[in-house]
């Protein structure tokens, strides 16, 4: 598994098929969020206002097509009872990673944006 720090820019190839669904202010996060999505998961941090952190995983099955939807888990401090679903194509999910990277550069947590968590949890629980 690669960390963050340590994530290559995906190849032209891949950076290219995804371009045309991001404003040009996100092409240049755009090669290292491929990078990340490549991966098939995240693990990081809830941001909790005037509060402690919940750690996550995410995962989705990887594809290439940028409008093929992908299913994201995501599970909260290891626990089976907090585990949620989304089914989002992929170019949104790596608008996603996109956010993540970006929050990350700031504070070196790695976590989603808040429209992740609002799309996430308007969806029914899971049943694992």
């Amino acid at each position: 598994m690669t960390s963050i720090e340590d994530l290559k820019p995906a190849p032209k190839g891949e950076i290219m098929i995804y371009q045309p669904y991001y404003p040009k202010d996100k092409h240049k996060v755009l090669p290292y969020a491929i990078s990340l999505y490549s991966q098939g998961h995240l693990e990081g941090t809830r941001r909790i206002e005037g509060g402690k952190g919940i750690p996550f995983v995410a995962s989705w099955y990887v594809s290439k097509l940028p409008s093929e939807l992908t299913r994201c888990r995501i599970q909260f401090d290891g626990q089976a009872e907090l585990s949620y679903e989304i089914t989002i194509p992929n170019s949104e999910l790596i608008d996603y990673l996109i956010s993540a990277l970006r929050i990350y550069r700031e504070g070196q947590i790695a976590d989603f944006p808040q429209g992740f968590y609002r799309q996430l949890l308007n969806c029914k629980e899971s049943a694992s």
